[in-house]
């Protein structure tokens, strides 16, 4: 059943994504050396870095470096949702909702311990806010996606695409406490669909 709440612009351009790939591959680095390393102008780059940042995909750490002037501000993934306010309001979120939508379905397979049920349904909204219109299997904890919007770039650059998804999937399950982490992440498995397979720890 379909939860959306509401889309991540934050993935809807690929500069967003180059850029949240490089936070993800070496967390802690300035707006200027994000802007040399992608090649995108510095101004471009504070924008979407905002963007990201209010999605609850990034989050800014000012540094305080003991000389005079502004201090520099440094770039990290949220991979726990405590240190982002918006990540922590989509965990809360998930967490109500999935209780709900427990509550008034009834199914005949031993239910998943609450931890894990938990990390299922955060993950599920991530999932599907993101537009990848996911299907859970939460006996075999498998989802199958519907490939992303920058499926047109995966034979350019496919470790870029899948890397940063694969990435957020891991920090998505670390913002609420449970045993599940990500085993792999299979694309195109069949020319319209993705999967995601999750183990228990």
């Amino acid at each position: 059943m379909p939860r959306r709440a509401h889309d991540f612009r934050g993935l809807t351009q690929p500069r967003r994504l180059q850029l949240l790939r490089a936070i993800q591959r070496v967390p802690g680095r300035r707006a200027g050396e994000l802007a040399s390393e992608c090649g995108i102008p510095l101004n471009t780059v504070r924008d979407h870095l905002r963007v990201l940042e209010d999605e609850g995909l990034i989050r800014s750490e000012t540094l305080q470096v003991g000389v005079r002037g502004r201090p520099p501000v440094v770039f990290h993934p949220v991979r726990e949702s405590a240190s982002s306010d918006a990540a922590s309001a989509r965990v809360e979120g998930a967490e109500t909702r999935g209780r709900m939508l427990r509550a008034v379905t009834s199914s005949e397979a031993p239910p998943l311990p609450a931890e894990a049920a938990r990390q299922l349904d955060v993950l599920y909204e991530h999932l599907d806010d993101a537009g990848l219109d996911p299907a859970v299997d939460e006996q075999t904890l498998t989802f199958d996606l519907a490939p992303c919007r920058y499926h047109d770039m995966i034979d350019e650059d496919r470790a870029l695409v899948c890397g940063v998804h694969a990435r957020l999937v891991q920090d998505v399950l670390l913002h609420t406490e449970g045993p599940l982490e990500l085993e792999r992440l299979e694309p195109f498995v069949t020319a319209h669909r993705c999967r995601l397979l999750l183990t228990q720890a």
